[in-house]
């Protein structure tokens, strides 16, 4: 071979799509791919103009290089969305207006469903029906006849890379036009850019208009002291990658998930704790990373995780967890259908459209009677009490937010339960916080007991857990209730109190991060699985995982089982008590690090790579919201 051919191939492969090898902020040809994205944006950042054409460009090819053709599908949401809000802004008639809004809000979420429910849908209808439609690519039938070749798969659909966090994007662009919180953009390709923006643009933050068209036109500002910290987020979000996530995956909770049945019910419940910490780490390593990169061009993202599991209730997780779909379900989902007010048209609508899907992904028609029984009890209630009307409509709107929430994660029954676990969580803070102590003590106490008696009569492993975790919150309560009954209540008692409090805040985190991860074992058994098989594969393996955990245990065996999977808990430990350390510790050694001499930075960063280089695995793991 010439080195005229060599060079033709390596133009081929950088400018050609490879499936098995997407651009990774964890590979090499990332930041070979950015380093010179960095050096030519150097020579003009400060020509606004050209800076954000060029970004543009870089991030479409970016995207390409992550998934291919479905470029296509990118450039159409910029370009729809860039003249549906330029019509909202023109638009006098308030009627036009809103039916424009519907029509490109139902033109964005549509191609979302497409993609990500086509498999649902289908087996739906057909179920419904009696038909045997069968999922069928239009997209790539469409392609394959505009090249006149059969090239693209037509008898399966793939779920675009960042296809749920850009359409998003644009869903909260065209809205807040419409609500003239921003007027639109004028320059296409500054909104291409802002929406197409290549370090968040395939797993997030979701970033809002609002919050990022203001900076296309500012001249770029780059401190030393900022520089240093936005290294410091990309070595920190590899840290939590490569270190964290991967290893705790592939060592020890992906095969576990895989085959429950082969592990014991401690290796179980550990790989479900670790899985836990390896989606947080893996999650918010993307996000880091992306805020440093972003940072070195001298834009700024919004903060995505704030110390999740800090959280002392679910309502504050939320709150902390992914914190732009948060606001973001919040300002387009949850206020929209009424908020904490009342409750609307769209209340009761997602309420049957949940009864209906509920029961079609069990497979019973019971679940629907359950939920009108339900829907028709909560709705007595209401009427009977018009004083808690609107803390029940309060409440469903938060349930039916968690509940589309989960479906936004997958169409899988999992998905479901994990988002309607979340808002059973939510709900009960709220209820539970405002009872008295000694209610506190009697409900706790009558489910502990009930749960015992289910446990002993029934011996199904899943009320052999309820009966166990009823009785550490039993314990919990009961400590709390004699710390305060028997503490002393004079001004000398300061230190008593205190120390009351602060036992009560570490065991309110206990109890929501141990609830979180339980939640997670729905959450991650519907995760990497095929469309069409991920409802009966994912509960089996929720199934068998609730089985193993709250079957028998050998105790003897435990400390051999620990032994041997030292590594994976003790880095398990170790994770978790950096994330719990006070944020004003990790502020400190955060700036410790950005005032490093630029030599003595720059061997601290040598160091880092090469110890990340000891962690690599043979197979680069991706991202896990890269298939939301």
């Amino acid at each position: 071979m010439t080195g005229w051919d060599l060079i033709l191939d390596f133009f081929r492969s950088l400018f050609s799509f490879d499936q098995a090898h997407p651009l990774l902020f964890t590979q090499f040809y990332f930041w070979a791919f950015f380093a010179l994205v960095f050096a030519v944006f150097s020579l003009f950042h400060s020509k606004v103009l050209l800076r954000n054409g060029y970004l543009f460009a870089c991030s479409l090819f970016f995207y390409y290089k992550t998934s291919g053709v479905f470029l296509a599908l990118l450039l159409f949401v910029i370009v729809y969305n860039f003249f549906a809000a330029k019509g909202l802004y023109r638009l006098k008639k308030e009627g036009w207006r809103k039916a424009l809004l519907v029509l490109s809000v139902v033109v964005d979420l549509g191609v979302l469903a497409y993609f990500k429910y086509a498999y649902f849908l289908t087996d739906f209808i057909n179920n419904l029906f009696g038909l045997s439609i069968e999922v069928h690519d239009v997209l790539g039938e469409f392609l394959n006849m505009c090249i006149g070749a059969d090239v693209f798969r037509v008898d399966a659909i793939v779920l675009p890379v960042g296809i749920s966090f850009f359409t998003f994007q644009a869903v909260s662009y065209v809205v807040d036009v419409k609500r003239q919180k921003i007027a639109p953009v004028q320059n296409f390709l500054d909104f291409g850019f802002y929406l197409s923006f290549f370090p968040q643009l395939v797993a997030g933050p979701i970033v809002r208009a609002v919050e990022f068209v203001e900076q296309l036109h500012k001249p770029y500002n780059l401190s030393r002291r900022w520089f240093g910290i936005a290294i410091f987020w990309i070595m920190n979000g590899l840290l939590k990658k490569l270190i964290l996530a991967d290893y705790l995956a592939v060592n020890f909770a992906d095969r576990v998930f895989e085959n429950p049945l082969m592990y014991s019910g401690f290796e179980n419940l550990s790989a479900l704790f670790c899985y836990s910490l390896q989606v947080y780490a893996d999650f918010s390593g993307y996000t880091d990373i992306a805020t440093g990169v972003a940072m070195l061009m001298g834009f700024y993202l919004p903060k995505n995780f704030n110390s999740p599991y800090k959280a002392e209730n679910t309502q504050q997780f939320w709150r902390r967890w992914h914190m732009t779909l948060s606001r973001w379900l919040r300002d387009y989902l949850y206020i929209p259908l009424g908020g904490n007010r009342n409750a609307s048209a769209g209340t009761f609508i997602i309420i049957a459209a949940v009864a209906v899907f509920g029961s079609f992904l069990s497979g019973s028609w019971w679940v629907a009677f359950g939920v009108a029984v339900l829907a028709a009890g909560i709705g007595l209630w209401a009427w009977r009490r018009p004083a808690d009307r609107k803390l029940i409509n309060t409440n469903i709107n938060s349930m039916n937010t968690m509940l589309l929430g989960g479906l936004w994660h997958g169409a899988s029954w999992n998905f479901m339960i994990w988002g309607g676990l979340n808002g059973i969580g939510m709900i009960i803070y709220k209820i539970w916080t405002k009872r008295p102590m000694w209610a506190k003590m009697v409900i706790i106490g009558s489910t502990t007991l009930l749960c015992g008696v289910l446990s002993l009569t029934l011996h199904y492993p899943v009320w052999n857990l309820f009966f166990v975790w009823t009785l550490i919150i039993l314990a919990g309560t009961a400590v709390k209730w004699i710390l305060r009954r028997f503490a002393p209540q004079d001004d000398k008692c300061h230190s008593e109190r205190s120390e009351e409090s602060w036992l009560s805040h570490a065991w309110d985190i206990f109890q929501t991060f141990v609830f979180i991860t339980f939640t997670r074992l729905f959450f991650r058994s519907g995760s990497n699985l095929d469309p069409a098989l991920a409802n009966e594969e994912a509960w089996n393996t929720a199934k068998n995982m609730v089985n193993q955990i709250g079957g028998h245990w050998d105790l003897s065996l435990v400390p051999t089982m620990a032994w041997e999977h030292r590594a994976v808990l003790l880095l398990f430990v170790l994770g978790m008590i950096i994330h719990w350390l006070p944020e004003r510790f990790k502020r400190r050694y955060r700036i410790v690090f950005a005032r490093l001499p630029l030599p003595v930075m720059a061997l601290v960063v040598a160091a880092i790579i090469f110890f990340f280089y000891q962690f690599i695995t043979a197979d680069l793991q991706s991202f896990i919201y890269f298939q939301f």
